[in-house]
């Protein structure tokens, strides 16, 4: 006959600390998404700060409308992360969705399930990014077409930029986006730069531009602003990680404003 294991209990509860991690950034990512989570890990992700990822549903082709289709998911998706605890900052990453949704509706739904979180897009990370840098003159990179890129043009003329030269690659599959090689990204980079424009933005958080920044950078001798780096760096400020990393381009070595 088997002897029967004698479990006990522990003559006390542990002690707990307040927080696994001192701060807490939430994610909404697509469901499609090869690249943020990636970035994440490598530029934001600490033995300080964590990183939490909730996932929508995304359908492609990346047109408008299957664009702002994914704002209804977007109040679930904020209450998925880590329920009834408070997050440090939630950062939606859609780039061309922040455009067609609008930052302030953006922030209006997320608010819905985690009120009073700050709340960053892309969109408004790389407006700030760029008036950090003092671009006035800018260039624009897309993965988009010519239909979901001119929102992004409109977006950037109207928060105040002169626009000289905005340069579409033409896909409408954010996973084919996310396969864009780096020897092609700095190509397309060096080609898309005016030579007039004081940064350089690269539009698509499924792009992968923010892991070459540096490089582009040093290409074309101006400041560059992915849209992976903006919201890095704009995290990082917001958890109050002022930390200079310039291996990862000149804008990982500014505050921004506010944070």
């Amino acid at each position: 006959m088997e002897k029967t294991l004698s479990l006990s209990l522990a003559s006390r509860a542990p002690k707990l600390d307040e927080r696994p991690l001192e701060k807490r950034v939430g994610l909404i990512i697509l469901a499609t998404d090869h690249t943020t989570e990636p970035d994440f890990q490598r530029m934001v992700a600490s033995d300080r700060i964590g990183i939490y990822v909730a996932r929508i549903h995304y359908a492609n082709p990346v047109t408008p409308e299957n664009l702002r289709a994914m704002q209804p998911s977007l109040t679930t998706a904020a209450g998925l992360i880590l329920p009834d605890e408070q997050l440090d900052v939630i950062m939606y990453s859609c780039t061309s969705a922040s455009v067609v949704i609008g930052d302030e509706q953006v922030t209006a739904a997320i608010h819905a399930s985690k009120p009073n979180v700050p709340v960053v897009t892309p969109t408004a990370a790389a407006v700030k990014g760029l008036h950090a840098l003092g671009a006035r003159r800018i260039s624009v990179l897309t993965p988009y077409t010519l239909e979901t890129s001119r929102p992004m043009a409109d977006y950037f003329a109207e928060s105040g930029f002169t626009i000289d030269r905005f340069t579409c690659l033409g896909l409408t599959d954010d996973r084919e986006m996310a396969r864009i090689g780096s020897d092609e990204i700095i190509a397309f980079a060096r080609e898309a730069m005016a030579e007039k424009s004081d940064a350089l933005f690269i539009s698509c958080t499924a792009v992968r531009a923010a892991s070459v920044a540096a490089r582009i950078e040093d290409a074309i001798g101006k400041p560059v602003v992915t849209s992976n780096l903006a919201t890095a760096w704009a995290c990082l400020r917001l958890c109050g990680d002022d930390e200079h990393r310039p291996q990862l381009g000149r804008l990982m070595t500014l505050p921004m404003a506010g944070a």
